[in-house]
C-alpha cells in the first residue's frame, strides 16, 4: 500500500472512531436535558437518576472526542501539511470557532456534572442547555470545513495559492445550510436510536423494569422525529449535489450515461469497466425526479467527466445504498411507534415493536459512517474539490505503515475500554442492581 492510501487510511479511520464519539457528544447532551426537563415537570426520581446517567455518559465520550478530536488536528497538519499549508488562512475561521464552542461546553459541562446541588436548579438546568447547544455548535463549524472542501469559495486560486481571501464567505461554502443539517440531524437520530436500543433489550428481559419504560420515552420523540425529518434534509442536500457536483451524484447512483429521464438504480454494485450495474433495479425516471423534481430532466452521466475525476464508484455507490436503506427503515419504523403511540396514548413497550428497535438500534450509527464515506469518498480525487487533488496535499514523510497500525491498536483499546466503561453504566440501572453493581442472577 502506499503512502498516500496509508495517509487516507489512518485519517478515514481517525475519523470514523472520532464521529461516532462527537455525535454522541452532540445528542446525549439533549436527552440529558429533557430527562431533567421531565424530572422537574413530574417530580420523578427516575428521570433525574437518568439525566445523571446521560450526564456521566456524556462526559466519558467528551473525554474520549476530546482525545481523538486532537489527534485529528495533529493528523491535518503531520499528514496534509500542503493542504493545510496553503488553505489554513482560508478555512482557519471555522476551526478557531470550533475551539471556542469545545470550551464552552467543557465549562459548562463542569458545571452541570458538579453543580447540582452547589447552584440554582435553573442554572443548573441553563447549563445543560449550554452543554447542548455549544455540542452543536462545534459540530456545526467542522462541519462547514467539509463544505469548504466539496464545494470551495471565499477566495481566487493562483499557482501560489489562494488570495483575495474572504474568510466568511468561504466558511458558508454553497450547500452549507444542507450538509450541517444534515450532520446535526444524523448525531441526533444515531444516538437516539441508540439508545433506544439498549433500552428495549433490557425490557425485552424485563418488561416492568419502569427506569426503562421511561428512558424510552425520553429517547422514542427524538428518535422518530429525526428519522422523518432526515430523508427531507438528505433529499434538498442531494438536489444541491445534483448541481454543484455531478460527478459526485453519478459515483453515488452509478449513473454511466447521460440520459433525460434518467432511472433511479436500486442496489447492484457498478463495474466502471463495462459501465453497467449488473444487479440493480431501475425505476424509471426515478433519478431525473429525485435529483430535479422533473420526470424529463436530463442527469448527467459519469462518462461526461474525465475518467482521472471520477470518484471511487463501486464505493460510493454501495456506501450511498446502505445510506439511504438504514434511513429508509429507521422512518418506517418511527411512523409504525408514532402511529402505535397516537392508537394508544403512550409509547408502545409491545414485545414485537421492542425487537424491531433492538433490531434497529445500530441502524443510526451504520448510516452516519455509511453517509460520511459517502461524502469524503465522493468528493475524491481532490481534497479541495477542482482546486487541490488529494494527492497533491499528502506528506512527502514516508514509511506511514507504522503510525497507521499504531493508531489502529489504540482505537481499538480506547473503544474496548469506552464500551466497557458505558456498559457499567448502564449495568447500574438494572433491576436487581445496587451501587452500579449488578446483583447475582440477573
Amino acid at each position: 500500500m502506499t503512502d498516500l492510501l496509508y495517509a487516507r487510511a489512518q485519517m478515514g479511520l481517525s475519523l470514523a472512531f472520532h464521529i461516532v464519539f462527537a455525535a454522541a457528544g452532540v445528542a446525549l447532551p439533549v436527552l440529558m436535558v429533557l430527562s431533567d426537563w421531565k424530572h422537574r415537570r413530574t417530580g420523578d426520581n427516575d428521570y433525574r437518576k437518568l439525566s445523571e446517567k446521560l450526564a456521566k455518559g456524556t462526559a466519558i465520550l467528551f473525554a474520549v472526542g476530546a482525545v481523538s478530536g486532537t489527534v485529528l488536528s495533529f493528523e491535518l497538519g503531520l499528514l496534509w501539511p500542503e493542504f493545510m499549508g496553503r488553505y489554513g488562512e482560508v478555512i482557519g475561521l471555522p476551526f478557531s470557532l470550533e475551539g471556542v464552542a469545545f470550551f464552552t461546553e467543557a465549562i459548562f459541562l463542569g458545571i452541570y456534572l458538579y453543580g447540582r446541588e452547589r447552584v440554582s436548579p435553573n442554572l443548573h438546568l441553563f447549563s445543560g442547555v449550554m452543554v447542548a447547544v455549544s455540542g452543536a455548535a462545534s459540530a456545526f463549524f467542522v462541519t462547514l470545513v467539509n463544505t469548504f472542501m466539496n464545494n470551495p469559495s471565499g477566495f481566487t486560486a493562483t499557482p501560489a495559492g489562494p488570495v483575495d481571501v474572504q474568510p466568511l464567505v468561504a466558511m458558508f461554502s454553497p450547500g452549507w445550510q444542507y450538509q450541517t443539517a444534515h450532520v446535526l440531524l444524523s448525531c441526533y437520530q444515531a444516538s437516539a436510536f441508540a439508545m433506544a436500543g439498549i433500552h428495549a433489550f433490557i425490557l425485552l428481559k424485563h418488561p416492568g423494569a419502569a427506569f426503562h419504560k421511561k428512558a424510552l420515552s425520553v429517547a422514542l420523540p427524538l428518535a422518530c422525529i429525526t428519522a422523518l425529518l432526515q430523508p427531507l434534509v438528505g433529499d434538498l442536500s442531494a438536489k444541491h449535489v445534483a448541481k454543484a457536483q455531478p460527478v459526485k451524484l453519478a459515483a453515488m447512483e452509478g449513473h454511466f450515461h447521460t440520459e433525460v429521464g434518467a432511472p433511479l438504480l436500486l442496489g447492484g454494485l457498478p463495474d466502471v469497466e463495462t459501465r453497467t450495474v449488473p444487479g440493480s433495479i431501475g425505476v424509471p425516471k426515478g433519478l431525473s425526479i429525485l435529483a430535479f423534481g422533473d420526470p424529463d430532466a436530463e442527469v448527467k452521466g459519469l462518462n461526461e467527466f474525465p475518467r482521472d475525476t471520477w470518484p471511487p464508484v463501486a464505493k460510493v455507490h454501495v456506501a450511498f445504498q446502505v445510506m439511504v436503506g438504514t434511513g429508509s427503515l429507521m422512518a418506517l419504523l418511527a411512523l409504525v411507534t408514532l402511529w402505535r403511540r397516537w392508537r394508544g396514548r403512550e409509547w408502545p413497550h409491545g414485545r414485537g415493536l421492542m425487537r424491531a428497535w433492538l433490531f434497529a438500534g445500530p441502524l443510526g450509527l451504520v448510516a452516519l459512517e455509511a453517509g460520511w464515506l459517502v461524502t469524503e469518498w465522493g468528493r475524491q480525487p481532490w481534497i479541495v474539490r477542482g482546486v487541490m487533488r488529494t494527492s497533491e496535499a499528502v506528506t512527502p514523510v514516508p514509511h506511514l505503515a507504522a503510525p497507521f497500525f499504531t493508531f489502529t491498536a489504540v482505537y481499538l483499546f480506547l473503544g474496548v475500554t469506552v464500551l466497557f466503561v458505558l456498559w457499567r453504566q448502564v449495568a447500574g440501572t438494572l433491576p436487581g442492581a445496587a451501587d452500579g453493581k449488578v446483583a447475582h442472577g440477573h
